[in-house]
């Protein structure tokens, strides 16, 4: 898996760089075949804010926003949200079309 780091008017120390790093490669374990793993960190002002995208094939991307007054809390938040979708997906890949099957009338 390849990992990309954006930064946006930011200045990211390195220990920021590899904690984002660690956090993708978790949240990617979850979801099978990831091949790229992008985080953008933007900050403008007082406001920072980061994005972590998790890519694979035949899978919708996986997309996390945080935003908060420090980078360290908008990457938690963004990894969250990542991992909740990557929960959701991984219970709904299982499913065919999402229906239940027609109960059976007498």
């Amino acid at each position: 898996m390849e990992i990309v780091i954006h930064e946006h008017h930011a200045d990211i120390s390195e220990y920021m760089r590899v904690r984002a790093s660690r956090a993708v490669e978790r949240a990617a374990k979850r979801v099978p075949r990831i091949v790229e793993g992008i985080i953008r960190f933007e900050q403008d002002g007082a406001a920072r804010r980061v994005t972590v995208t998790l890519r694979a094939p035949k899978h919708h991307d996986l997309v996390g926003k945080g935003e908060g007054k420090f980078f360290g809390p908008a990457l938690n938040a963004a990894i969250a949200k990542v991992n909740a979708q990557a929960s959701r997906e991984k219970r709904s890949h299982g499913r065919q079309g999402g229906k239940r099957p027609a109960r059976l009338r007498d």
